[in-house]
């Protein structure tokens, strides 16, 4: 559906870690760095999109955003434990409920796990057809 996602963090390296250990449960490669004269970025690649960590003046100002990356857990459900278990030795923490499947419009949800700006990030899972 979208093409790129961007979030705007506190702490860029803190959030590097987080989402290098996070995103790195669904085979994504380390945050790529990037700076474009104005802020300090880095960017997750996949085939089908981009997930951006950036260091926006105004950061701690912003509402916090929900995201699910689509790694794919058809193959493998046993990731989402590791993408909660990575976030958590990494600066995340539970938000909402505690770690665990929940029933979703779009099919079914790990509970999210906050990073360290408390944006919410959550696996999402769709049996294989």
């Amino acid at each position: 559906m979208f093409s790129h996602v961007i979030l705007g963090v506190n702490n860029i390296e803190a959030s590097k870690k987080f989402y290098d250990a996070l995103l790195g449960t669904l085979d994504i490669k380390p945050g790529v760095y990037n700076h474009n004269g104005i802020c300090a970025r880095y960017f997750y690649r996949s085939p089908t999109g981009s997930f951006g960590i950036t260091t926006p003046s105004m950061a701690s100002r912003r509402p916090t955003v929900m995201a699910a990356p689509s790694g794919s857990t058809r193959r493998r459900p046993s990731r989402p434990d590791a993408f909660h278990a990575a976030g958590l030795a990494n600066g995340g923490t539970t938000c909402e409920d505690p770690p665990g499947w929940r029933d979703g419009a779009v099919g079914k949800l790990y509970r999210p796990i906050c990073d360290p700006d408390g944006n919410k990030i959550c696996a999402l899972h769709r049996p294989a057809k």
